[in-house]
């Protein structure tokens, strides 16, 4: 175990009361990353809840691309394993699917399942395609940019375009597939872009079926969504300044209220990687970190990293679900194995995110608050 204070390495129990006694003195401390194991994301809710603090994900960006057009109108999703499966047309929307496994692994074999079992499948790009190892369709998205082609695409699929149009042998193949799936990276499509694909998907199974296909963010964004709702209902950035959840995307955006100086302590969660943004430099700052360097933040703590250290539940991209994943393998230097020591469980030396975080709440309940309210923002 590591752990540094301004950059001077300490033994760990130094450090968690140097991180607990920076929160405890917090009037309105955000908790931000959460790129980490399900634990450790759900631990951070509850510290926050116990001490009147904000959270807001890496991912927050890309979530609520999604969750926007999804509260304001709904959406017609499927999984990886069912697009595998049935479908028979595949448009791949921008240039991020062709970044992932999944395009290639739809390239390899048809639909076996459905209606279109035994059928061909098609791949189509608009905005985006590959390098010419996997054949497939391009369309050019425009000057305009994708989400207004997307919503073009609409507009012709709908009828409401009429005339000879770029995209309109593209909104006829829509129409007369089977079962169609779209990929998108809701933080390449944006906001604008998400909504109007929803209704393309809507207006599509008016007449056959087709289904949007969401790709994950690497920083554990699509887990921190499901801890979020089992945990407050809402979304993940929320605050408890008022000691309930109260949802707003807006307000609790770290780093607009670090921008504006709302908060005045921080505790960033990444046991995964995840890019470190540069308010952290401006705001107290307590570091969990997978892979710490010591310099990160005014107290920097090393936990253990979930699928390499240790077993733990992350989302798993293919499944499009939160999955127990076992440790990688056992490190070299580690000694003669423990036979009591259950498959999965942190090695010697090694603390979970979420020990740290459970540590950090039972020491800040067993102290007085300085504070009797937090500020509310």
């Amino acid at each position: 175990m590591t752990a540094w204070i301004n950059g001077q390495a300490v033994v760990r129990d130094e450090a968690v009361a140097a991180a607990a006694a920076l929160l405890a003195g917090a009037r309105s401390p955000v908790f931000a990353g959460l790129c980490a194991e399900t634990a450790a994301v759900q631990a951070a809710f509850d510290l926050a809840r116990v001490i009147g603090a904000s959270l807001d994900p890496v991912a927050g960006s890309s979530l609520y691309a999604d969750l926007g057009a999804l509260a304001s109108g709904g959406a017609m999703t499927t999984t990886p394993a069912e697009a595998r499966g049935r479908a028979d047309l595949v448009l791949a929307l921008g240039a991020a699917p062709w970044a992932s496994d999944i395009v290639t692994e739809l390239a390899a074999e048809g639909p076996v399942r459905g209606r279109a079992a035994g059928r061909s499948r098609t791949l189509l790009a608009l905005g985006g395609g590959g390098d010419g190892a996997v054949q497939h369709i391009a369309y050019p998205a425009g000057e305009a940019g994708l989400a207004a082609a997307i919503g073009l695409l609409r507009g012709l699929v709908a009828g409401r375009i009429a005339g000879p149009h770029p995209l309109a042998d593209l909104a006829a193949r829509l129409r007369e597939a089977l079962y169609g799936v779209v990929l998108y990276d809701p933080a390449e499509i944006g906001a604008l872009g998400a909504e109007m694909l929803n209704g393309l998907v809507k207006d599509l199974n008016e007449t056959t079926r087709c289904f949007a296909l969401p790709l994950g963010d690497p920083y554990q964004g699509r887990a921190v969504a499901q801890v979020a709702a089992w945990s407050t209902g809402q979304g993940p950035r929320v605050g408890y300044g008022r000691g309930h959840p109260e949802h707003d995307p807006w307000r609790f955006d770290a780093e607009r209220q670090a921008a504006a100086g709302e908060v005045d302590a921080a505790l960033w969660l990444a046991s995964l990687p995840a890019p470190l943004p540069t308010w952290i430099r401006t705001v107290p700052t307590v570091a969990l970190l997978g892979e710490p360097k010591g310099d990160e933040a005014r107290v920097v703590i090393g936990v253990g990293v979930p699928g390499e250290a240790l077993g733990a539940a992350l989302w798993h991209p293919r499944r499009a679900a939160i999955a127990w994943q076992e440790p990688r393998q056992e490190p070299r230097q580690e000694p003669q194995q423990d036979p009591q020591r259950e498959p999965g469980s942190p090695l010697p030396g090694i603390s979970p995110a979420a020990a740290i975080l459970a540590e950090l709440q039972a020491r800040l309940a067993a102290s007085p608050a300085p504070h009797p309210e937090r500020a509310s923002c």
